[in-house]
Parts: structure tokens; C-alpha cells; sequence
């Protein structure tokens, strides 16, 4: 049945009425200069709002109309705003963009196959600019109303743009203009893309609630302690650069207990305090003793009563592979595996590592449950890729990987996203090249496995593929400790 729309956004309405203005509407409250708004909407792109408004504010004190943009070079722009997201990018399109807007007189055109032609704007940035610059009919879609609008069932649509032209079909005009503004705020505070908080959501009952995973609530045993903790895993590509990308913001909304990480290509002394430090969590980390390359770490509420670095081979443990959190009834292995490489080259290394993987983790598991999560960098079985069959001689689909993973779940280890899930296209990589997300032409190589003795303590195992930011998506567990 179809909802009410109606009701459903006033409500939304009065749910947000006390959360942050979004930067470029607060902007338009003290400008309405579509100059100045522009520039703040490129700005803002996958930016948080408290670092686009600095930014912002810092750019327009030395260039706050076209022709002073214009005599500023593209060094000297990057430097005013940086940090925003893909701040060397913006800063040659700002460079672009007086000499663009002089095929429109000098002046922001209001139009949205106008505005599409300005360097750096897309259709999300044009409909942003002409509904708040301008206060015309426009539909701003980005990723919280594109995933809102799919929960509530108003929409069935796998894209922005198909939301954006299904919505100017089907949205009463009146709601047009703060549509993006109403569900940007509810899709940061609460209709979250992980863990979304349906048990406080007003519009809990009348939400169809398509596609959703809601948070757990962790019942308490009698000692005050959470029954089943969560743990989340992801290899971030780099952690420098999805820090860009609304990293902070993703690890909050897991509300995990322990988030493990590989990848990083830093070390912590090359991080800012917030990525390092984020509230809640303590971070431990073993980089790669070779810049930029490899590295895994782990940010924990939970105190750990060891930390241990490594396999204890030099072999491995310098390019910053493994790192072991040992708790009163667990240990948890956080592992970045090796890639065969081209030419499957690093193939023999990788055995090596991988059989030393499995001795390493046995030993502990003498002692108590193991819980190992990461990016393993071998699909298992062909039902864990798009293509197998041309994927045979590949790295991480070759007949010596997988009868590695084969002798791994022999040892007594099990893939816990199998115990919920046999359905095929579960992916949680994906090329960055042929468009292969949008396509879901991926692999699942990311896993968390427990021992088979503990398998009864996972009372959940997900992927995440909604979580931007990297070539790679979170994958979780929930399990009782």
C-alpha cells in the first residue's frame, strides 16, 4: 500500500526540527547570492558540514565574488580550503569556474541543463543550487533521500538520477524544495545507513522498513554487562583518504564495540587526532614499516588485556599484516592477506603466510575462542564471485587459494556469513573500474570466521554494501563473547 507522504515528511519534520541546518541552506540564510551558494554546494560535496563551513568561510574572505575567485591561482585556492573531500579536484574546478559562468553573463544560471555544464557540478549540486539559490522547483537526490525513499517504499529505483526523475513524477511540487534538507538530517540522526535507530523513529508502525537491518538493542545480563557484542570489519583502501570521505561518521553509526580495519596505508603519527581518536574507542594499530603501504589497526571500546603486533616472523610481520586483541573469553585477529599480485607472482609468499596464519591462530585457540576478520583476498567458492570461471588463473580465485581456505575451515575454522546466507551476488569488493559497483559485479573476500567450538555464540553475520567510501564494504558479526 502506498504511504502517505505527507504525513510522512511533516513527521520528519518534527523529528529533525532540532538538529544542524545543513551548511549550504545555512549559508543561504546569510546570502542569497548564488555565487557564494555555489561555490559552498562544490565545497560540501562528500564534506562534512562543520569542514565545508570553515572552508567556506576562509575562501570567501579572500574571494567572495567571481572576479576575485579569478585572481587566485589553483594552489592558492586548495590551500584556503583544505581539508574538504577531494580539496585538489574542487580547487581546479573553483579555478574553472569564473571563466565558465561568462558563458552565462557573469552570473549563476538557473537552470539545471545550465548549471551541469559548470565544472564540478553534477545533477545533485545543480538541483542543491537552483532550489536554494533560486527557490525553484528542484529535487535534490543524494544518497540519504535516494535510500530513504527505497526504505519507505515511495520509490524503487537503484540510483539517485532514477530517484530523482521517478520523484518529479510522483512528489506534490510543494515538497520539492526541502525534500534533501528533511532527509539529509533523518538519514544522519536517525534512518542511519547502519544500524538505522527504528526503535526510536517516529515513523516506526507506518514504515515498510524496505531492506533494513535495525540496530540491536544489547539486552543486559544482571551484572549490567551487553549479552552480545558487535564487531565490524573493513579494508578502507587507505585510511587517509576515506577519512575524506565521511569516515568518522560511518564509524560512529556502526555503534560497534570493536572495529577492525585493514589497509591503512599510515602510520598514526601521519593521522589527525580525529581519525586517530575517536570518541568512545581507544585505537591500536601495526603499520607497515614501508610508507603508505598495507597496515591494519583496531579501535575498541572494549580494554583488551594484551595487544599483540604481528605473526612473529619478520618475514611478514614488517609489511604490518596481523593484529591480535586477547580479551577474558576471546581473542580477535584482525588480518590484512596477502595479494597474489600480477602474474601471481607474490603467490608462494602468500601460501607461506596463510599456513603460518592458520598455526598462529590454532595455538591460540587452545586457549579460548578465536574471532579472525579481514580482508583475506580469496574468494572461496564460485559462488562468492561474479565471474569464476574466468577468474581461474586469477589472484585470489586460483586452485592453490582456495584449497588454502578449504584446509582453513578443515582446521576447525567457520565462515560465519554462510551460516545466515547462501544467496549468490553477496559481494563486499568491487573494481573500481567498468562502473562494476552500480553493476555489483564484485567478490566477496572479506570474512569474519570464528572456531567451529564457538559457532553457536554468532547470533548474526552482514555485509554492508550501502557503506561508501572504499573499494571495499564493512562486513559484520554480533555474537555473545
Amino acid at each position: 500500500m502506498p504511504i502517505d507522504i505527507d504525513f510522512f515528511l511533516e513527521t520528519v519534520a518534527r523529528a529533525v526540527a532540532e538538529t544542524r541546518t545543513p551548511v549550504v541552506d545555512l549559508i543561504a540564510v546569510q546570502t542569497r547570492d548564488p555565487f557564494r551558494i555555489l561555490v559552498a554546494t562544490i565545497l560540501s560535496a562528500r564534506t562534512k558540514d562543520e569542514v565545508t563551513a570553515v572552508a567556506a568561510d576562509r575562501l570567501f574572505r579572500m574571494a567572495d565574488t567571481r572576479e576575485k575567485l579569478a585572481r587566485l591561482s589553483e594552489e592558492e585556492i586548495a590551500h584556503l580550503i583544505y581539508p574538504v573531500g577531494f580539496y585538489r579536484s574542487k580547487a581546479g574546478y573553483l579555478k574553472q569556474l569564473p571563466e565558465a559562468l561568462q558563458t552565462f553573463g557573469g552570473k549563476v544560471p538557473e537552470t539545471i541543463d545550465d548549471l551541469v555544464t559548470l565544472p564540478g557540478v553534477g545533477r545533485k549540486t545543480a538541483n542543491l543550487v537552483r532550489s536554494v539559490a533560486f527557490g525553484r522547483p528542484a529535487i535534490c537526490v543524494d544518497t540519504h533521500v535516494h535510500r530513504i525513499m527505497n526504505i519507505w517504499g515511495y520509490v524503487d529505483t537503484d540510483s539517485p538520477l532514477k530517484t530523482e526523475i521517478a520523484l518529479r513524477r510522483t512528489l506534490p511540487e510543494r515538497h520539492w524544495l526541502r525534500v534533501n534538507s528533511l532527509l539529509v538530517a533523518f538519514g544522519q540522526s536517525i534512518c542511519r545507513p547502519v544500524s538505522p535507530h527504528c526503535d526510536i523513529c517516529p515513523l516506526l508502525g507506518p514504515c515498510p522498513q524496505n531492506g533494513v537491518t535495525p540496530r540491536k538493542i544489547m539486552k543486559k545480563s544482571a551484572n549490567g554487562n551487553r549479552q552480545t557484542l558487535r564487531f565490524i570489519s573493513w579494508n578502507v583502501n587507505g585510511i587517509r583518504a576515506v577519512a575524506q570521505k565521511g569516515f568518522t561518521e560511518a564509524m560512529t553509526g556502526f555503534d560497534a564495540d570493536i572495529i577492525a580495519i585493514q589497509e591503512t596505508k599510515a602510520h598514526p603519527d601521519q593521522l589527525p587526532p580525529e581519525v586517530k581518536n575517536i570518541d568512545g574507542y581507544t585505537s591500536y594499530w601495526h603499520s607497515a614499516e614501508r610508507k603508505g603501504y598495507s597496515g591494519v589497526a583496531i579501535y575498541s571500546r572494549l580494554q583488551p588485556d594484551r595487544v599483540i603486533t604481528g605473526l612473529g616472523n619478520p618475514e611478514f610481520d614488517c609489511e604490518g599484516r596481523v593484529l591480535t586483541l586477547e580479551f577474558p573469553s576471546f581473542y580477535l585477529i584482525n588480518i590484512y592477506f596477502p595479494n597474489s599480485g600480477e602474474g601471481l607472482k607474490r603467490l608462494d609468499y602468500k601460501l607461506r603466510f596463510n599456513q603460518q596464519l592458520i598455526d598462529f591462530a590454532s595455538r591460540l585457540n587452545r586457549d579460548r575462542m578465536v574471532v579472525l576478520c579481514g580482508d583475506f583476498n580469496v574468494a572461496h567458492k564460485p559462488i562468492d564471485l561474479k565471474n569464476p570461471a574466468a577468474n581461474v588463473k586469477n589472484a585470489g580465485f586460483t586452485p592453490e587459494e582456495r584449497a588454502w581456505m578449504d584446509s582453513f575451515i578443515e582446521a576447525g575454522f567457520v565462515d560465519t556469513f554462510r551460516m545466515f546466507n547462501q544467496e549468490t551476488e553477496q559481494y563486499t569488493w568491487w573494481s573500481y573500474r567498468f562502473n562494476a559497483r552500480a553493476k555489483n559485479v564484485g567478490w566477496r573476500i572479506d570474512y569474519f570466521c570464528v572456531d567451529q567450538a564457538s559457532r553457536d555464540r554468532v547470533r548474526n553475520a552482514a555485509i554492508l554494501p550501502e557503506i561508501m567510501g572504499s573499494d571495499h564494504c564493512p562486513v559484520q558479526i554480533d555474537l555473545l563473547p
